[in-house]
């Protein structure tokens, strides 16, 4: 099975289906050509690259998603080889046009997306209001009806008007006849796209006048993006969309705002936390078509994407997506209103920076350009955008960066990937998030001085002097640190650990040594009172300090050996719920997880080079929802017990994913035919969710 896509599916394939391999290919909103690089370069991958095993198969499965272009299937057609051995190219799009150039003439292969049933609508629909039908009053059963056909048994117009009603907590039955009113003459027998739109603009306009603003900011970004949180929150800040309140910060509110959104269901949710914090969000197709509708109606985005399309709309762009490459604006387009800039797409023709007099977010991706060395992107007028809150650029080595910005005394965010960092950084005072992806990291002297950080990512002990590492102790406002450290006689440790104990805000910490092993003189003893989250990899055991993280909820870490005693260490942390465990070796041949230990995790990944054998006892993990863990079947043996024992007493257990390492096809059958016995022994095992992935 091949499974090629426009990005990542939101939710994850049904676990009975492993893909041999997954290829994604740009979305519909990029125009197909014979001569788009992203299309030839697919093209090469199934034909002659990394998927010549097509031509070797007896026989193959291939599901190409969202498919936009009858040109863009020519193409992709000619990839695949007729043997005439039952092989099958499944295909899904939205255009009816293309589905009948796919199916080979023959017609009756098409299978077009029925809506929900009446049943299934009203399951649906009172499931989110009431949580169930009977649960529904009495005098709103008829509207609720009236309601209903108008979906057309369309989900997402169903949810969004369903959130709609329940983010009210109104069940007066003149309301609910307002809502099905405000829907006019929409007939769900027929729904069109202006229909759809009508539906999802109810949920629009009732949104008070501050979400308006940051739902449309969304269409900033690019179709099929998934959108980190604390990214999102920080451009609305910068943006000013963000009310001040007493006793509390602008995040914490911007943050009220995105649960907001997700409640009304106008963001989906991708990557959640134990806490069923949403951490990364999805906008669906129908979703960003209203938000691009609404903005250009009210002038909130522009979206350059063809000059002829937009002639006349470039008077005073606002905010300003901007996706042309291979040609350059009119010269009369005034851009000194533009507030926000975004270039995802890594157009290097982008106007000058000195007609951008009042930007305050700035965003580039210029990884995948194609600079000449001699030529690069000049971005040193930056340095004049006085009023600029977020910067954010990748591929730095394409451009030319100002060499001092300390001019940008309202900046807040610095996020680049490369190592050219301003040497005057140190002197804006509002500078709360520094991201320098690039290792070596070199920052400048004077670390010390920025009170009011908030993150930073990378702090580099090995290229960084005494003086700066006793600074990083005075950014006592940080919350999140990326570290990279190592055995040098440069480092002193002492002064690290003491640097370390002073950060009382520190929620989440990541150690990382590129070349070594963590030196076991880096120690978090006093560990930091709020310490949440802890990364740390390559230590060779684990330090007893931890046990003295009484508050942390997440530890992803690898060490070199494990023991028993070790275990015992992290299992009697009160707090942890999601720990992530790699070791190269164990020291012990059965690693026990005993009754009562790790009393409220809830996700638990191990990985190991060694394999020893895992028993959980009665008791252990009670509140365990998610396992993943590795099984070795080289050399398998139907008398050898390497399967985890005890599977059956995880009691919350939901989902269990298992990769096996195997050489033959037998050792595979077997080994998944030992983890499946082990899993049935659980009384749960009919409600369990098993992913089972070979490798």
């Amino acid at each position: 099975l091949i499974f090629l896509a426009p990005s990542q599916p939101a939710a994850p394939l049904h676990p009975s289906i492993h893909p041999r391999c997954c290829c994604y290919f740009p979305p519909p909103s990029e125009p197909p050509s014979p001569h788009n690089l992203h299309l030839r370069r697919l093209f090469f991958y199934l034909s002659i690259g990394k998927l010549p095993l097509l031509h070797c198969f007896s026989r193959y499965l291939v599901i190409i998603d969202d498919l936009w272009d009858v040109s863009a299937w020519n193409i992709i057609k000619c990839a695949f080889p007729e043997n005439n051995l039952g092989s099958r190219l499944i295909v899904t799009t939205r255009i009816k046009t293309v589905a009948g150039a796919c199916c080979f003439g023959y017609h009756e292969h098409i299978l077009e997306m029925k809506p929900l049933s009446e049943e299934d609508s009203r399951k649906l629909f009172f499931g989110r209001i009431f949580c169930s039908e009977e649960a529904c009053p009495g005098q709103l059963r008829d509207v609720s009806v009236e309601i209903l056909k108008k979906c057309g048994g369309l989900p997402l117009a169903i949810i969004c008007i369903s959130s709609l009603l329940a983010s009210e907590r109104s069940y007066q039955k003149e309301r609910w006849k307002h809502v099905l009113n405000s829907l006019g003459s929409v007939s769900g027998t027929n729904l069109t796209l202006e229909a759809m739109r009508q539906i999802l603009n109810l949920s629009y306009k009732n949104l008070p006048h501050h979400l308006k603003t940051c739902f449309l900011y969304l269409g900033m970004f690019l179709e099929d993006s998934e959108i980190y949180r604390h990214e999102l929150v920080s451009l609305w800040v910068s943006e000013g969309f963000v009310s001040k309140a007493h006793g509390q910060n602008q995040k914490q509110i911007a943050i009220s705002y995105f649960n907001e959104l997700v409640n009304m269901s106008l963001i989906q949710p991708a990557q959640v936390d134990m806490h069923g914090s949403v951490l990364t969000c999805k906008v669906h197709d129908m979703l960003l078509d209203l938000i691009l509708y609404k903005s250009a109606e009210e002038n909130f985005i522009t979206v350059v994407d063809n000059l002829e399309a937009i002639t006349g709309q470039l008077q005073k762009p606002r905010r300003m997506l901007f996706n042309l490459d291979g040609a350059t604006l009119p010269r009369d387009v005034n851009m000194s209103q533009v507030r926000s800039f975004a270039n995802w797409r890594g157009s290097t023709n982008i106007p000058s920076l000195a007609e951008f007099k009042y930007l305050r977010v700035f965003i580039a991706d210029f990884s995948s350009s194609s600079v000449d060395d001699n030529r690069k992107i000049d971005l040193t007028g930056l340095c004049k955008l006085y009023q600029l809150r977020h910067i954010q650029i990748e591929g730095c080595d394409n451009c030319q960066l100002p060499t001092q910005i300390r001019g940008l005394q309202k900046l807040e965010t610095f996020d680049i990937d490369g190592s050219c960092i301003p040497m005057d950084i140190f002197h804006l005072p509002c500078l709360l998030s520094l991201h320098i992806f690039h290792l070596p990291c070199l920052l400048p002297e004077g670390i010390g001085k920025m009170k009011y950080l908030q993150r930073l990512r990378w702090f580099d002990t090995l290229h960084t002097s005494i003086d700066s590492i006793k600074g990083l102790g005075e950014l006592t406002n940080l919350r999140l640190l990326y570290l990279r450290t190592g055995f040098s006689e440069d480092v002193d440790m002492d002064v690290l650990n003491s640097s370390l104990a002073k950060l009382c805000n520190l929620e989440s910490l990541n150690v990382f040594s590129p070349d070594s092993w963590i030196p076991e003189a880096l120690t978090l003893s006093p560990p930091p009172p709020n310490l949440m989250g802890l990364s740390m990899m390559r230590i060779s055991r684990v330090p007893n300090w931890i046990e003295e993280l009484h508050n942390l909820q997440s530890l992803h870490i690898t060490v070199d050996k494990l023991n028993n005693d070790d275990v015992g260490i992290l299992a009697g942390l009160p707090a942890l719920m999601d720990l992530e465990l790699t070791f190269s070796r164990a020291l012990e041949e059965t690693i026990v997880i005993y009754g009562t230990a790790f009393a409220i995790l809830k996700r638990f990944v191990v990985y190991w080079t060694i394999m020893p054998q895992l028993t959980f006892e009665a008791g252990a993990m009670p509140k365990l929802q998610s396992l993943s863990l590795p099984l070795n079947a080289r050399g398998w043996k139907k008398d050898e017990s390497a399967t985890p024992t005890g599977i059956e007493h995880l009691l919350a257990l939901e989902r269990i994913s298992v990769g096996i390492g195997s050489d033959t096809e037998s050792e595979q059958r077997s080994a998944e035919s030992a983890i499946r016995s082990a899993i049935n022994m659980h009384p749960g095992h009919a409600h369990i969710k098993i992913d089972i992935q070979c490798y």
